[in-house]
């Protein structure tokens, strides 16, 4: 089975090869194999104080006219739908009422499930492409609803990125920190940090007081020089870290300038004339130069070595992870970094590239090559974004403890 979803609005033109392609396939398939599940507004009108159907069929009337019938419409408000309109709707839109189904704004979106489990969606979905299934068992879900509404306690994680004025460039991210902070029942608080204002010589104020730093992907040398402070702060200082992508080359550059001396140090993306080239371009793709083209892509297995962060995570020493990168990193300094203390623990079966760094002296430092995110779930959270919160979380504690220590002991310093 597959779900499919298309996005924008029903009558834009973006969108119509791919509403054709569906049309298609329900003739193909055949109406007890396919299921159009459509999502409509029914909009509350402030003056008229009053809620209106009329989107809500122009948007079906649209539909019908390329010829797709909608099955099942799932009809966003901020408010309750009453069951008088949803009777017109199903009228006027040629569907069943009890296919009018009202997706009433939640506070969560992990909330949604629950709500249209209770209006019979899942049932209704099942009952049209026959299918026989047992009842279904929320309680999971229904566990994840009540942690992100009670939380224990909250962890505040800065990441360090260089798209960060369009949070959706890290959606991905940002859900699997929230995965991973709901495996703890902790609340998370971001803090969206413009790598290039920390290329300023007061950045380490402005990365104070957070539990664990991420540096995500990207492309381009703006803003690295920013990235690299945060690094080189969050490994003096024992904060966790965890780079993803760019974010583990950038430890790599940062180590070798700062641990092992080696001035100048870089990555052939950022200064191709650099003397240490610790991240260099695919050999098998030199001369590709366009940002996006030819690429490390999806799948690859990685070994990890027994006994690192990675492993102790995973619970394995074999996994596969999703890649997007073109710049790897340069093996020919590998000793020089792993005399310094940094380990390579995780690389591919062929030992040619490194998928993961780790630093074995600090409390948490991760870097991996590929994006964890991608395959991170509300009720199966990443291994590495749950390891990567419990360890910001234990530094907060820390933190905790030593400031309640310094003010129980300053009055006595007093007397």
């Amino acid at each position: 089975m597959a779900i499919v979803e298309i996005g924008g609005t029903v009558g834009d033109i973006e969108s119509l090869p791919f509403l054709e392609a569906i049309r298609q396939m329900r003739q193909d398939l055949g109406r007890d194999n396919t299921l159009f599940v459509h999502v409509t507004l029914i909009p509350w009108i402030a003056a008229a104080q009053e809620l209106k159907t009329k989107p809500t069929q122009h948007s079906v009337k649209e539909m019908l006219s390329i010829g797709i019938q909608p099955d099942i419409l799932l009809c966003r408000s901020d408010r309750a739908v009453p069951r008088e309109m949803r009777s017109k709707i199903a009228l006027f839109c040629n569907v069943e009422e009890k296919a009018v189904i009202a997706a009433r704004d939640v506070k969560s979106i992990y909330e949604v499930p629950l709500n249209f489990a209770q209006e019979g969606v899942d049932e209704l979905a099942l009952h049209y492409l026959r299918i026989e299934a047992k009842p279904p068992d929320m309680s999971k879900w229904g566990d994840i609803v009540f942690r992100a509404y009670n939380p224990r306690d909250e962890v505040s994680i800065a990441i360090v990125g260089k798209y960060v004025e369009y949070e959706d460039s890290y959606k991905s991210l940002k859900e699997a920190l929230i995965h991973g902070a709901l495996a703890h029942n902790l609340k998370l608080d971001v803090t969206w940090i413009e790598a290039e204002g920390l290329e300023a010589h007061n950045y380490r104020e402005q990365l104070e007081g957070f539990d664990g730093i991420l540096v995500p992907g990207g492309f381009g040398k703006r803003g690295i020089e920013g990235m690299l402070n945060a690094i080189r702060y969050a490994r003096e200082n024992k904060i966790p870290y965890f780079g993803i992508c760019l974010g583990m080359q950038t430890a790599c550059i940062e180590y070798a300038r700062n641990v092992c001396g080696l001035t100048g140090a870089n990555s052939g993306e950022f200064d191709p004339s650099t003397p240490h080239r610790i991240i260099y371009k695919l050999r098998e793709l030199t001369g590709v130069e366009e940002m996006g083209g030819t690429m490390r892509l999806g799948a690859w297995t990685c070994i990890l070595e027994p006994g690192s962060l990675a492993a102790k995570a995973y619970g394995k020493t074999e996994i596969s992870e999703r890649h997007r990168h073109r710049y790897e990193f340069n093996r020919e300094y590998e000793a020089v970094l792993t005399g310094a203390g940094m380990r390579l623990t995780g690389t591919t079966p062929d030992a040619t590239y490194v998928e993961i760094v780790e630093i074995p002296s600090h409390p948490f430092f991760l870097g991996c090559q590929f994006h964890p995110e991608f395959k991170s779930k509300p009720l199966e959270p990443h291994p590495l974004f749950r390891d990567f919160i419990g360890a910001a979380y234990r530094n907060r504690r820390v933190a905790v403890v030593a400031g309640e220590a310094l003010r129980t002991a300053a009055p006595a310093a007093k007397v």
